[in-house]
């Protein structure tokens, strides 16, 4: 049958309608793919292509609160292979194993891994530069050298519980690298070069660089001064005492900033793998938890004096040695008693019986009360890891026996930075701070202060009145009772002593205490405040008085005079016991011969220096008390 010319026109014009829609289709889809997909299926592309070479962001350094860095970083680059580039694995192998010291078949087995990249870990993570040029030098193919850093510590030992450490990789692993491992991290960079699927280099793909974001730096409260100071008190109560433990806080009592931390056994930081685990998990100053003894009689005192249920100088305590609290015989530190008393004579002595009847007048739901206010039985908050809340009776259960030893602080557990915070609390005012250690954070490029950490007051626990009378009366506990040892001429030092029986399975040790001492000044207006605790110290009678107490005084006359802060004129006078070197006044030596002061027959000795007759300075100066026979340096010269 013979197809009429018309139809044969439909046809043709048909099937070119359909190819022309078929062409425009095809049109379409390639603008679609080129201008709309063109940039998702390069970059699609380039990621089936590229390889990465990773490097590491600089971690924020940590400084003290005067710029001096406590963790900082440096260079220590990284090998990284790329095992399909790898010309040659038995040579490479060959001069790897040689040049890092390892065994060649473990070379040889990375270099050969189905992977795209491999490190060499660990040998070839965080080496020498001299060692990556050494290796740079061999030009191997497919070995590259990644620029890495490492955690420094230029202090060594110094800080460590509470700088912590940070692992291979760079992540905070302990303390304040952990703690705030996000913001002193950064974020990692990279550069990305593009090969084909054998891992040959594609010449046409120029690399791409991502540059790594350093973290931001970290400033502390810690004064690296009084941290020196302490980390000195706490290596010398070591040698000495040869203890089980030791530690040591201070702070600004008006704020809550900490100025020093440390505890004992310590390590270093960059030699972490060395070192046992309960030895660097162990932050003492917030981590343990022990009886606190007699510096637990402050809150007891400041309850007592918030309640008015006591006139320190006008009401009086017969103590005959003991006081019996229902079928239980409660007896005091020293044999026989201390008779008759006021309430001051008291808190100086630490009499056990007479905290006892203090306990008793405010009863166990006030008492309670105000160790709840004062922060025991929960975390302070402070910024650093592994906080203890410390153990307290259950109210319900508390009788008369355990209102009556929780009064002098026995049967309960706190730890240090309670202990510290809650008194900071009795002598500032009566305002509880939440201490913090974190005080800045520093952008590392522009040297601006992104964020600022500021005081965090919680309550206000007591009066301002009270708070005097608690100063006052810990300050004749320095000059007059158990504190003697923490006694600084020229500066109003306030504190209290502890000795705490250690409990092992409900049962207390036997000769193995931990003594502890808490103390400020100047005690009229503090500036600092010092808590030490020596646990079980060997070869000397165990308590806070005798071992703690002068350690405390020490770093608490040594902080104040590199904090600037200056000797009162009054302060009461130090009661002087039998055992005490009496104390002279130093003369005004300046302007006189060596003969001229030789014949004045000064109970001091001389250590004179410099060329001339007369003296133009002296150390200590006229008017500063020193103990009898103490050596006076004077400089000699011509001119006057």
């Amino acid at each position: 049958m013979r197809v009429s010319n018309v139809t044969v026109r439909k046809r043709i014009i048909f099937s070119l309608v359909i190819g022309v829609i078929v062409f425009f289709v095809l049109i379409a889809r390639l603008g679609y793919v080129q201008l709309i997909q063109g940039n998702w299926l390069t970059e699609k592309a380039k990621d089936s292509w590229s390889r990465n070479i990773p490097f590491e962001a600089e971690r924020g350094e940590i400084l003290d609160r005067n710029d001096i860095p406590l963790a900082k970083n440096i260079s220590a680059p990284s090998i990284l292979v790329v095992p399909r580039q790898v010309k040659d694995a038995n040579d490479t192998a060959e001069k790897l194993a040689s040049a890092l010291n390892m065994k060649k078949d473990r070379v040889y087995e990375i270099l050969t891994k189905p992977s795209s990249s491999q490190w060499i870990h660990p040998e070839g993570r965080k080496i020498s530069n001299e060692k990556a040029n050494e290796i740079r030098k061999l030009r191997l193919p497919g070995v590259y050298i990644a620029e890495d850093n490492k955690r420094h510590y230029p202090f060594g030992s110094y800080l460590s519980h509470v700088l912590g450490f940070a692992g291979i990789d760079n992540q905070g692993l302990t303390g304040l690298e952990k703690y705030y491992d996000e913001k002193l991290s950064g974020k990692k960079g990279q550069v990305e070069y593009y090969s084909d699927a054998k891992g040959n280099r594609l010449p046409f793909l120029s690399d791409d660089y991502t540059p790594p974001q350093s973290g931001l730096n970290l400033k502390l409260t810690i004064d690296s001064k009084v941290q020196t100071i302490i980390e000195r008190e706490l290596d010398i109560a070591e040698t000495t005492y040869h203890p089980d433990g030791a530690m040591a806080i201070a702070m600004n009592p008006k704020t809550g900033e900490i100025l020093g931390m440390s505890s004992r056994p310590d390590f270093n930081p960059e030699n972490f793998r060395e070192i046992a685990p309960e030895i660097y998990n162990q932050n003492k100053p917030v981590w343990s938890t022990f009886e606190p003894g007699s510096t637990f009689k402050i809150i007891t005192l400041a309850a007592a004096l918030e309640e008015g249920k006591v006139d320190l100088e006008h009401d009086h305590f017969h103590d005959p040695g003991h006081i019996k609290v229902g079928s239980a015989k409660l007896r005091c530190w020293k044999s026989g008693g201390h008779g008759e008393q006021t309430f001051l004579e008291v808190v100086e002595n630490s009499c056990n019986p007479g905290f006892v009847a203090l306990g008793q007048r405010l009863g166990k739901e006030k008492l309670f009360s105000y160790i709840h206010k004062f922060g025991f039985g929960e975390k302070t908050g402070v910024d650093l890891q592994g906080e203890g809340t410390g153990i307290l009776f259950d109210l319900e259960r508390v009788g008369p026996v355990e209102l009556a030893t929780t009064s002098f602080g026995q049967g309960v557990s706190v730890t240090p930075i309670q202990q510290i915070t809650a008194v900071s609390a009795a002598i500032n005012g009566g305002a509880l701070y939440e201490p913090y250690i974190a005080k800045e954070w520093i952008d590392p490029k522009t040297n601006e202060t992104v964020e600022k950490i500021t005081p965090k007051m919680k309550r206000q626990v007591i009066s301002k009145e009270s708070s005097k009378k608690i100063r006052e009366s810990l300050e004749s506990v320095v000059a007059k009772g158990t504190g003697k040892n923490a006694f600084i001429d020229g500066y109003r030092v306030g504190g209290k002593t502890g000795t705490a029986q250690k409990a092992v399975g409900g049962k207390y040790l036997t000769n193995n205490y931990i003594v502890s001492f808490i103390g400020f000044a100047p005690a009229d207006d503090p500036e600092i405040i010092v808590y030490v605790a020596i646990d079980n110290p060997k070869g000397i009678v165990q308590f806070g008085g005798t071992v703690a107490a002068p350690i405390a005084g020490k770093i608490i006359g040594d902080s104040l005079q590199v904090m600037d802060v200056k000797k009162r004129k009054k302060q009461i006078e130090k009661e002087k016991a039998w055992n005490d070197t009496p104390m002279i006044e130093v003369p005004d030596l300046t302007g006189q011969t060596l003969k001229e002061i030789r014949n004045a027959f000064y109970n001091l000795k001389i250590d004179a220096s410099g060329t001339g007759e007369k003296v133009i300075y002296q150390s200590p100066k006229a008017g500063e008390k020193v103990e009898e026979g103490s050596t006076i340096r004077l400089y000699l010269s011509e001119k006057h």
